[in-house]
């Protein structure tokens, strides 16, 4: 608990509601469970903190994820508390590895009837083995999302009678912007993440946020048919080479920030920086200039326009 509120300073500039990526695994769940809307917002209700619905919103994404026992990597598949953690370092806060060690994390609610969106919600569902044995994510109107089993993906439920209920969330986290990018990308999908990174290289935060659109829709799960991985979809050796995690938006989103930065250098133009972000530098230098594919050059047009609507 110490070192959650140690760090709640950092987590509130990070709550930033977002916009699902899996909108197709969204709708599906949300019909499934009965329920309406397009976001977490609809579940946290107009009573719930930023902090609360951003909770919701990066817990939406994962949405039809595979599980997975031990997973971690939604790439793979995820466990319930693999699921949770994840969820939860995405936004700053770092909880323990298993449903039982995070049963001791925060600090306990009284009951579901006090429960709020973001909260933890514990199950022991083994009658051989005493103690916690599953975890969820509670969401409001009596539901939650969560990993179930083998064989199932990580879905919207009914919460059912929880054991424990733990909150990590400061205990009044306070309404936040919508994004620190001085209204510029309000309701853009990593939207600070592009903003922070954008000044910390010298790069437009609005042409990130449009490289991430049109590589891979603001999925941060993306694998593509040539093996491009992640929310900017770099290809293994380049993620290598950078020193990033392609499937961890932070990363993912900084390292972009930094090639385009270097790319911008090299090359002395944004279109150019952008051509070779698509077809390689090399490439680029080969040509001496926009390479004749139309896939490039449509490419180049779509980021640049995208990035200037965001403007």
């Amino acid at each position: 608990m110490t070192q959650v509120q140690a760090r709640i300073s950092e987590i509130q500039t990070r709550f930033v509601p977002r916009t699902p990526s899996t909108s197709g695994n969204w709708a599906s769940a949300a019909a499934a469970a009965g329920l309406t809307g397009t976001n977490g917002a609809t579940f946290a209700g107009a009573g719930a903190t930023a902090g609360e619905g951003a909770v919701v919103a990066e817990a939406q994404k994962y949405l039809g994820v595979p599980y997975l026992w031990g997973g971690t990597d939604p790439a793979k598949g995820l466990d319930c508390s693999g699921f949770t953690q994840l969820v939860y370092k995405n936004l700053g806060v770092d909880l323990p590895r298993t449903s039982s060690q995070q049963a001791t994390s925060g600090r306990p609610v009284a009951s579901l009837a006090e429960a709020r969106p973001g909260d933890l919600v514990f199950f022991d569902n083994s009658s051989s083995r005493a103690g916690i044995d599953h975890v969820g994510m509670y969401i409001g109107n009596g539901k939650m999302i969560a990993a179930p089993q083998a064989g199932e993906v990580v879905k919207v439920q009914d919460v059912g009678n929880p054991t424990v209920i733990r909150r990590v969330l400061p205990a009044q986290a306070p309404a936040l912007p919508t994004t620190s990018a001085g209204g510029a990308l309000a309701g853009v999908p990593y939207a600070d993440l592009f903003t922070r990174a954008g000044a910390r290289h010298g790069v437009d935060a609005s042409l990130l946020a449009a490289v991430a659109a049109q590589e891979s829709g603001f999925n941060p799960s993306a694998v593509s048919s040539a093996g491009a991985q992640g929310l900017m979809q770099f290809m293994p050796a380049t993620a290598k080479g950078l020193g990033v995690n392609a499937l961890d938006p932070t990363s993912a989103v900084d390292g972009a920030a930094r090639y385009l930065s270097s790319l911008t250098k090299q090359f002395g133009s944004t279109p150019l920086a952008l051509a070779a972000y698509n077809a390689g530098p090399g490439t680029v230098s080969r040509h001496g200039g926009i390479p004749p594919y139309p896939e490039t050059q449509n490419y180049v047009r779509a980021v640049m326009s995208k990035a200037e609507a965001y403007r």
